[in-house]
């Protein structure tokens, strides 16, 4: 049976993630408020975020700074694009 989760971002009953995506509080918080569908659009989200500041996602600044606007993604409000960033 397909677990589902009442998702904070896209404010409806869909299916949930099979497992905990990010370690510790923050992960479990997603796990139980984040669906499939908006993980994808994160996973999106955060690439262009990697691409667009160059990041190298080793380092732990750059860990940390993908960790805040992950949070930012989903529980405050959203994550803002880059300035720069032209979509294609």
């Amino acid at each position: 049976m397909t677990r589902t989760v009442n998702c904070i971002l896209l404010k409806q009953e869909l299916e949930g993630l099979d497992f905990a995506p990010y370690p510790g509080e923050l992960g479990q918080k997603i796990y139980a408020n984040v669906s499939k569908q908006a993980w994808q659009q994160w996973l999106g989200h955060q690439t262009m975020l990697i691409n667009e500041y160059r990041l190298t996602p080793i380092e732990p600044e750059a860990r940390k700074f993908l960790e805040t606007e992950m949070e930012k993604f989903f529980f405050a409000g959203g994550s803002d694009k880059p300035k720069e960033f032209v979509p294609k």
